[in-house]
């Protein structure tokens, strides 16, 4: 389509300021008040970042197939399978070759929110014993849950929320926002953890949002944004249970490929696309043999 740039460097404009791609000058002139603030704190916390994803991941090899996939600079959105909670996180700050910003749940970004939902993590997962658990660590769970909901904004990540009665929609501004800037946004879908009682456990069904950013971009920004698609295996595994965490990195989807009679049906193809391309991916992982 012509007009159309594929992840291409330029100077687009969103809501009423100049937004500029890392590296590429402005017409007017080099303005980047709006530019590197979350790179830089995201850099501030690399020690902190490397430290707890070091913990995340200890007795775990990360392996990764297809690295030259990765797309190096300019506007990206990452989409995977969502199956091992923050080791899912802490993988990807280790391999993806660039500054990378999340979405996540929102009530991560509350203190009480996330005191709540370390709980429930514990219980689903250690049953009965997490709440033992729970109790034997209250006091170092007040100094994480507010350290991680106080700084977890500063680091450009994005709040999505994932309750099905709540509003819809309210990400897609700064997810978009972080595109138009030049950035890799990673979206994973999924709820962190492995649903055995689900046609396919390891890869949850796709929302439409990452589709619905990427028609906005394609229709209303002249943006073809690449998606690169990934797929985990391994993250699952408890904390210090050793094992070898595999992912499968598959070339860039972009929505151009997919357009339809109208939005709905281009974003409902790109969606049934993503999906199926990182299922895809994990049963190249789970054929290969590779796994353990």
């Amino acid at each position: 389509m012509a007009g159309i740039r594929s992840g291409a460097r330029g100077t687009p404009r969103r809501g009423g300021f100049l937004v500029k791609y890392p590296g590429c000058p402005s017409e007017e002139g080099d303005r980047e008040e709006h530019m590197a603030t979350y790179e830089q704190e995201l850099e501030n916390f690399r020690p902190v970042i490397r430290l707890i994803g070091g913990l995340s991941l200890l007795g775990k090899t990360v392996v990764v197939r297809g690295a030259e996939n990765f797309v190096r600079e300019g506007p990206n959105i990452i989409v995977g399978n969502h199956i091992g909670s923050y080791k899912d996180v802490a993988a990807l700050f280790r391999v993806v070759p660039r500054p990378i910003f999340f979405t996540a749940n929102r009530e991560i970004f509350d203190k009480q929110s996330l005191y709540l939902l370390i709980r429930r993590y514990l219980k689903r997962h250690l049953k009965d014993f997490g709440w033992t658990v729970d109790r034997l660590i209250t006091p170092l769970k007040r100094v994480f849950a507010g350290y991680i909901s106080g700084n977890i904004a500063k680091i450009g990540t994005v709040p999505v929320n994932m309750r099905p009665t709540g509003k819809k929609g309210e990400a897609m501004g700064p997810c978009e926002d972080r595109v138009l800037s030049g950035r890799a946004l990673i979206a994973l879908q999924g709820r962190g953890r492995v649903k055995k009682k689900e046609p396919h456990p390891y890869v949850d069904n796709f929302r439409r949002g990452v589709s619905f950013i990427a028609y906005d971009l394609f229709m209303n920004h002249r943006l073809n944004v690449p998606v690169t698609p990934l797929a985990f295996y391994g993250t699952q595994r408890p904390v210090l249970v050793p094992g070898r965490v595999e992912i499968n990195v598959g070339p860039p989807m972009f929505i151009g490929d997919h357009i339809g009679r109208d939005m709905e049906d281009t974003v409902e193809r790109f969606r049934l696309a993503l999906e199926a391309r990182v299922k895809s991916l994990f049963l190249e992982l789970i054929r290969s043999g590779r796994t353990d």
